[in-house]
């Protein structure tokens, strides 16, 4: 039962930064109406939802609707049935400021992703930014818990992906997805998470998988501790919560693309 709890976990690990901020600082004050990347929060979606009338018309290709929003109602029942609980729990035991630099962590250590979806961009001074912010957040940051680089530095993490890589060749969002466990994304979003993932040093390290796994576990109970919420506020604001997330969804990643 506790190995099945952990690969469900390890498995939300890719949805749930949908609904929070990967690029977290030691005292970063959440900046609400901002998302980054795929791993970003709800509050962007939630902002978005409340205001779809201010929107630009993005074109929607959801021929798999009836199944999207069966899956739509899954996720919802996992979270609210069993993330959100571990989560509400880990937040009562670990100190915000702890649970802070545990993010600090993790978001450091996904470099090789921002890096080289710079780099793949033809972003220089972005992936030299982000081989700067590894260096300094990893050595004077006490292996990236303190993000030293943004906040001594003025260093900030662009949090570029595989996903915005591919929308800037060119490649069209292709059909809307809701993934199981791994919530909204697209075609082109689907192959972007995997060649994030080739790129996360904890799909290699450690050796051992269900370590690995309850390392994934650990990530996704304390970035989920510090943004509860934030999913709720998207569904109250909006009529139709499935409409809501994908339109907001495919706003966001075109804003990011663009940017």
């Amino acid at each position: 039962m506790r190995k099945l709890l952990l690969t469900w976990m390890a498995v939300a690990f890719l949805w749930l930064p949908t609904f929070s901020m990967a690029a977290d600082q030691t005292v970063r004050k959440d900046q609400t109406p901002v998302m980054a990347a795929v791993d970003g929060d709800a509050s962007q979606l939630a902002v978005k939802a409340r205001s779809q009338d201010d929107l630009e018309p993005v074109a929607v290709s959801d021929p798999l609707e009836p199944w999207n929003r069966f899956v739509f109602i899954f996720n919802d029942l996992f979270y609210h049935g069993l993330l959100k609980p571990v989560a509400m729990v880990y937040a009562l035991i670990i100190p915000e400021p702890v649970r802070v630099l545990v993010s600090n962590f993790f978001h450091n250590l996904a470099m090789p992703q921002h890096f080289v979806s710079a780099l793949l961009q033809g972003k220089w001074e972005t992936a030299g930014r982000e081989l700067s912010r590894f260096g300094i957040n990893t050595v004077l940051g006490g292996l990236g818990f303190f993000d030293v680089a943004e906040n001594h530095f003025n260093l900030k993490s662009a949090d570029e992906d595989i996903g915005q890589t591919l929308g800037t060749y060119g490649i069209g969002d292709g059909i809307y997805i809701e993934w199981p466990i791994l919530g909204p994304s697209t075609l082109r979003d689907s192959v972007g998470m995997a060649g994030d993932a080739l790129l996360n040093p904890l799909s290699y390290y450690p050796e051992n998988h269900w370590t690995r796994l309850e390392i994934y576990g650990g990530k996704v109970v304390n970035h989920t501790s510090r943004h509860i919420g934030e999913y709720e506020d998207l569904k109250k604001a909006a009529i139709d919560p499935y409409i809501a997330l994908r339109d907001a969804y495919l706003q966001m990643r075109h804003d990011q693309i663009r940017r």
